[in-house]
């Protein structure tokens, strides 16, 4: 959306990640009361719907209001009409299923808490829907916050190797800080040193962490190219998770495929290895409590990853340097 890649309506309020203190509830509401400290799943369900109740929140049937459309978004291009957190106050719709309450130690682990939002979710989601299991290898195409989060999450979940491939120092170095093991995409073919890595065979499982926006160390952009090297980077039969983002209109699209949200994915090299593929945003709903409880119990530290903590008046300099993968810019926290 800061790209302009996408229609936008004008004058709407951004933030899809939000955490805060609860100011009023309305008179629907019988959980939650003013001054609960709450993250909100970036992806606004219902908690009724079919989608919802088989927790595939991410989808919700009832919250657009194009009934052609499932899910809803805060603050988010075609994702209904809902405003998004970087603002001082926040309307929840469905306050008492969408407000993940949060235990008493929030207002020191805020930071860590915020992550509920979306970030540590969709990472996790991604590990699930490439259907990692205890000593799987990994490899992971992005090390922005999303990548970042799944290689942790991978970790977390017992992975034997992760690998993750990129070619900012300044992320790569964040990787190694978990035990991941950082590619560099500037050096050298990132398949082939995934495959040195797996001993010629390829990662069991692989994560697409980057979406529309790949592109080469020259600055050539090409859409496809995380998803044909992952089909060579994993094992014959081996599982792929996507949550980079592949829009149905991206207007910057460098050809005609791009700019219909279509790439040109190798199909017959896919075929051949018999692998899967699990796509789509994150249920956040479906992990968030847990996730929570990980936060709480110390045994994740999701902040890792936060660079910088900034007022709300100085977002337009933080979406700058973020968008620019300035050195040391990896994830910014707005505190309106």
């Amino acid at each position: 959306m800061y790209e302009g890649r996408t229609d936008l309506e004008p004058g709407m309020v951004l933030g899809h990640e939000n955490l805060g203190i609860v100011a009023e509830v309305g008179n629907a509401v019988v959980k939650v009361s003013p001054g609960d400290r709450v993250c909100l799943p970036f992806n606004i369900g219902c908690g009724f719907c079919r989608n919802c109740e088989e927790g595939l929140t991410a989808f919700c049937l009832t919250v657009h209001p194009d009934p052609k459309m499932a899910g809803a978004a805060f603050g988010f291009a075609g994702m209904g009409p809902f405003w998004g957190g970087q603002a001082e106050y926040l309307r929840v719709p469905f306050g008492d299923f969408n407000c993940l309450r949060l235990p008493e130690d929030a207002q020191d682990k805020e930071t860590d808490y915020v992550m509920l939002s979306d970030i540590f979710p969709t990472g996790w989601h991604c590990t699930r829907l490439a259907d990692m299991r205890p000593g799987d290898s990994m490899v992971i195409y992005g090390a922005g916050p999303v990548g970042l989060m799944a290689a942790y999450s991978a970790m977390i979940q017992g992975a034997s190797k992760v690998m993750i491939v990129d070619r900012h120092p300044d992320r790569l170095r964040l990787a190694e800080q978990i035990g991941a093991i950082p590619i560099d995409d500037s050096t050298g073919d990132p398949v082939e040193q995934v495959l040195d890595q797996t001993d010629g065979h390829g990662a069991d499982k692989g994560c697409e962490c980057v979406g529309y926006q790949a592109h080469d160390p020259q600055g050539h952009e090409d859409a496809a190219m995380t998803m044909n090297r992952l089909v060579d980077s994993v094992r014959f039969t081996g599982h792929i998770g996507v949550v980079g983002i592949f829009l149905p209109q991206d207007q910057n699209g460098p050809d005609e495929l791009e700019r219909q949200g279509k790439i040109a994915f190798d199909m017959g090299k896919f075929w051949f290895k018999g692998q899967k593929i699990g796509t789509g945003q994150a249920n956040v709903k479906h992990y968030n409590r847990q996730l929570r409880d990980l936060i709480h119990q110390g045994r994740a530290t999701p902040s890792w990853i936060v660079s910088h903590q900034l007022p709300l008046a100085e977002a337009e300099s933080g979406y700058q340097h973020f968008d620019a993968r300035d050195d040391g810019w990896t994830k910014v926290v707005l505190h309106p």
